[in-house]
């Protein structure tokens, strides 16, 4: 790394195959692993952890204070995980005393304009698509993906292989393998194209189509519904998921479609 026209500061921990392009900030306290790319006008700023291979695209700002009232100085980190990709004027804010951490997992696509409030942990080869605000301590479990424009109420979670359509307002949990859709967000079925396209046999997604048949279709309330899954369902990894992450979760999971005899909407 060697470019003149940005500033490095000198405490910063930057590998030596790290490209900095023109106009660059780095701040102190920063850590930049191997093979990563830093374009032009972006500002890392202090608490930043940047792993191995990623792409970090003009105008992103990593790791700026939360925009948080409690926020009091606190040395906290945001962290990037490797090989993910961020696109332009992302912001990345790093974490609180709540947490400590901001989190962005491994092989992620963020797209441009995200923005990834302070101590939210996103996991591995998730997408956020063009647009969408997390705000603080929402997570986002793996494979994911999060269409464009989307608002995420503070401390939601989307659940591991969901996608949300575009302009989602997320106020309750989305538990994991759905689609969701519709005002107020709504289940939409299982995401069974993702499934297959990450190598789910049609036995695990018809198993899991089950489950939410369950939960949504036999006119029980989430007490009954989980009670009946664990009783009459056989284990599996994918059962005892659902199960866990419904009976974790603090905000309650989304609902069922109000009005079924409207057509299915597109992702």
């Amino acid at each position: 790394m060697n470019q003149p026209l940005s500033f490095v500061h000198s405490a910063a921990k930057i590998a030596n195959n790290v490209v900095v392009e023109p106009f660059v900030t780095i701040h102190k306290n920063v850590e930049i692993g191997e093979g990563t790319w830093i374009g032009s006008n972006v500002t890392i700023m202090e608490g930043s952890r940047i792993g191995k291979n990623c792409r970090i695209f003009p105008g992103a700002v990593i790791g700026a204070i939360p925009q948080d009232l409690k926020f009091r100085g606190e040395e906290t980190t945001a962290e990037i995980g490797d090989g993910t990709t961020i696109r332009e004027f992302v912001t990345v804010n790093r974490g609180t005393a709540a947490k400590g951490r901001t989190i962005v997992g491994s092989n992620c696509l963020i797209m441009a304009y995200v923005h990834v409030a302070h101590d939210c942990l996103i996991g591995d080869n998730v997408i956020l698509v063009n647009g969408v605000n997390l705000g603080g301590e929402v997570i986002v479990d793996d494979y994911a993906i999060i269409s464009a424009n989307s608002l995420i109420h503070q401390f939601c979670r989307i659940g591991a292989h969901t996608i949300l359509a575009g302009n989602s307002l997320v106020g309750k949990d989305v538990p994991p393998y759905v689609k969701a859709a519709r005002y107020p967000l709504s289940f939409a079925g299982v995401n069974s194209i993702g499934l297959r396209r990450r190598n789910f046999c049609n036995d695990k997604i018809n198993a899991i189509q089950d489950i939410y048949r369950v939960v949504y279709n036999r006119g029980m309330n989430v007490s009954q519904a989980t009670a009946y899954i664990e009783a009459e369902m056989p284990a599996s990894k994918e059962r005892d998921e659902i199960l866990l992450f419904i009976r974790n979760s603090k905000r309650g999971i989304i609902k069922g479609y109000f009005d079924k005899s409207e057509s299915d909407v597109a992702f």
